[in-house]
């Protein structure tokens, strides 16, 4: 019974060994060595192009070699085993089952292929822009594009590689053509089912054409302030000042308004605001704030204005203005001109704080005065003797009950 069992195991593999013969076998080892030239072709093709490149990294040349080595290695290895799989005797199921591997294996490398030439050139035009310059508008609207339109054009890759893939099976295919053939509940179904992606498809496609926000933009978005650090075919990336990351689907960037502190340039002027007292000296603070700017490295020269912007009942506002090239250092010259303005004030002029005024008024009844120094010798009476005070009932009870003095 035992022995039955495992003839039956084995009887797959005996099978095959049957079926290898010496066609075969001189077949197998066309497909070692077809496969051996196409890695040994390939090695050679890109050792020479990288060579006639000089291997500049800036050359668009060299960019798509290297983004292309891989996956074109790949391809030619799955070329040359399409190329030499007829010559080998097979079973029909197993003809089929190979056939279908390598036809999938060959279209998804097409995909892959194209992918990555759209890399290599998004990746070329970007590297002519340098995106740390000072004045990186034109290299933030360029990355901008090239990102947002190298994700929309990875997702129809995708989209069409998989559905290509789906297509070489019979049942897919029917089934496929069953839908078209009756696209009107199937059509609204699928529509609505795929509403929000189509949406931020087109999203993308409008904020990479219009481009309200760019990579590197300073924002103000969901009452955050940060800076756009990525934008895909679905959601844009806001890392905010703390580091946090708010992730914001592309449709609500499109329908809800937001900040865009550098739309046109990166310069942006900056306010301190103080609040003291009505003796404030305005005129030195103008002074001072000149000065003060003018010692500092992060002002760029442009807006320096201070003034006198609300009163209340006890302290005035001044408002003091300053450019600076971005909003980064807008902040650090705010924070400078903060501290300095306040520690000059209380060195300098310590009552023009804000300070609260009050009345104290008092009767002079309630005022007791005490002194240590002995009174006047010509007079040692105090006040209260000065004052006639009545005398108490004892007293003149007693007063009454003395008999009259004796003449």
């Amino acid at each position: 019974m035992q022995s039955s069992d495992e003839t039956n195991v084995l009887e797959p593999f005996t099978e095959i060994v049957d079926d290898v013969t010496v066609q075969n076998a001189i077949a197998l080892g066309g497909l070692l060595l077809a496969v051996l030239l196409a890695i040994g072709l390939h090695a050679l093709f890109f050792r020479l192009a990288l060579k006639s490149s000089g291997e500049k990294r800036e050359q668009l040349l060299f960019r798509v070699l290297r983004k292309t080595q891989y996956v074109s290695r790949l391809a030619l290895i799955v070329l040359a085993v399409e190329i030499t799989l007829p010559f080998i005797q097979m079973p029909e199921s197993w003809e089929m089952f190979v056939g279908r591997i390598i036809t999938l294996t060959l279209i998804g490398l097409c995909g892959w292929l194209a992918n990555q030439l759209v890399h290599a050139l998004t990746d070329a035009r970007m590297s002519r822009y340098d995106l740390d310059a000072e004045d990186n508008l034109e290299a933030r609207r360029v990355a901008t594009r090239m990102k947002v339109l190298r994700q929309m054009t990875t997702m129809l890759i995708l989209l069409v590689t998989v559905g290509a893939m789906l297509m070489t099976f019979p049942s897919v295919r029917s089934i496929g053509l069953s839908l078209f053939a009756s696209a009107g509940v199937a059509g609204i179904v699928i529509g609505f089912a795929a509403q929000p992606v189509l949406s931020n498809l087109l999203a993308g496609i409008q904020i990479a054409l219009t481009q309200p926000i760019r990579i590197g933009d300073a924002v103000i978005m969901e009452d955050e302030w940060g800076w756009i650090e990525e934008i895909t075919a679905t959601y844009v990336v806001v890392k905010i000042w703390d580091w946090r990351r708010l992730v914001i689907p592309l449709t609500q960037v499109i329908q809800k308004p937001f900040q865009n502190w550098t739309r046109e340039t990166a310069s942006i002027i900056g306010n301190v605001v103080w609040f003291l007292d009505y003796t404030a000296p305005v005129a030195e603070m103008r002074v001072k704030l000149k000065e003060f700017l003018d010692e500092s490295e992060l002002w760029d020269g442009n807006v320096q204005v201070l003034q006198v912007i609300d009163t209340t009942e006890e302290t005035i506002q001044l408002r003091a203005l300053m450019s600076a090239k971005n909003s980064p250092v807008a902040w650090d010259l705010r924070c400078e001109i903060r501290e300095k303005m306040i520690r000059w004030l209380q060195e300098t002029h310590p009552g023009a704080l804000p300070r609260r005024r009050g009345q104290l008024q008092m009767d002079s009844s309630d005022i007791e005065i005490t002194t240590d120094d002995p009174l006047p010798s010509e007079d040692n009476s105090g006040m209260s003797d000065q004052i006639g005070h009545p005398e108490p009932e004892d007293a003149l009870d007693t007063r009454e009950r003395q008999p009259p003095a004796e003449n």
